[in-house]
C-alpha cells in the first residue's frame, strides 16, 4: 500500500542553487577574500562549509573561532559587490521554471526563502527571468535574527503567508537550508544537481534527495 502525501499548501524555494546557478561564482570569490583577509581557504571548503548561508553568520563564525577579523564593512563590500560579480550572466537551474509553473497551475502558494538579500535576488532572479514569478513573496534571512540553520526564515515565512508549518515543504539544495526547514517541521527535498553538493550532508540533514529538478512534481504531490 502506498503512503499517501498530503498537497502542500506552500511550496518554500530557496534561491541560490535552486532557482539560480550562483553557489559556485560566489564560494570561488568568497575564497579569494577570505584568503586575502588572512583566513586561507579553498573553493571546495567554502562551498561546503557556507553554502545557503548569509555574509552576517559566515563572518561571525571566522571571527568568533580565529584571531582573523574581516572588517566591519565586510558585509557591506561583499553586497556593493554583486553587481559586478554576477555582471556576466546568471542561469536558472535547469527546468526550475517548469516545477514553478506547475506548482502555479495547481493553484499552490509559493515563495522564496533565501539567505541572501532581498536586493540580490532582485540582481540575480531579474537576470534569468524568474524575478515575475516571486515579486509576490520573497523571504530574506536580514527580516529574522538568526539565519539558516535556525528554523527562523521558514517559519516567519509560513507565517506571514498564513501556513501551519506542517502544511509547507521545503525546496533546498544546501545542508545548512535543509536543516532550517527540519528544525521548522516542514518536508524538505534537496537538490543535489551540482557536482558540488554535500550529498551525504543533506541525507543526515533530513532531506528527501533528487538531482534533476524534472524529478520533483514526482516526488511532491501537487495534483
Amino acid at each position: 500500500m502506498t503512503e499517501t502525501r498530503p498537497l502542500p499548501k506552500l511550496v518554500i524555494f530557496d534561491c541560490d542553487g535552486i532557482l539560480v546557478d550562483t553557489e559556485n561564482l560566489a564560494n570561488r570569490r568568497l575564497a579569494e577574500w577570505l584568503s586575502d583577509a588572512g583566513f586561507p581557504t579553498t573553493f571546495e571548503y567554502c562551498r561546503k562549509s557556507f553554502s545557503g548561508r548569509s555574509m552576517v553568520s559566515v563572518q561571525k563564525e571566522i571571527e568568533e573561532t580565529t584571531s582573523v577579523r574581516l572588517g566591519a564593512d565586510f558585509v557591506e563590500r561583499w553586497n556593493a559587490g554583486l553587481p559586478d560579480l554576477f555582471a556576466h550572466g546568471v542561469e536558472a537551474i535547469p527546468y526550475v521554471r517548469e516545477f514553478i509553473e506547475a506548482v502555479r497551475a495547481a493553484g499552490i502558494a509559493y515563495c522564496v526563502a533565501t539567505s541572501a538579500r532581498i536586493s540580490k535576488m532582485h540582481i540575480t532572479l531579474g537576470q534569468t527571468g524568474l524575478l515575475p514569478l516571486f515579486e509576490h513573496a520573497m523571504f530574506s534571512a536580514t527580516m529574522v535574527s538568526r539565519g539558516k540553520p535556525f528554523p527562523d526564515l521558514f517559519l516567519h515565512a509560513a507565517r506571514t503567508t498564513g501556513f501551519a508549518p506542517a502544511e509547507c515543504i521545503v525546496i533546498e539544495d544546501s545542508v545548512a537550508g535543509t536543516q532550517a526547514g527540519i528544525a521548522a517541521g516542514m518536508r524538505v527535498f534537496s537538490y543535489h544537481g551540482d557536482p558540488y553538493s554535500d550529498r551525504d550532508g543533506l541525507i543526515q540533514a533530513g532531506g528527501i534527495l533528487f538531482d534533476d529538478m524534472r524529478e520533483l512534481a514526482g516526488l511532491v504531490p501537487i495534483h
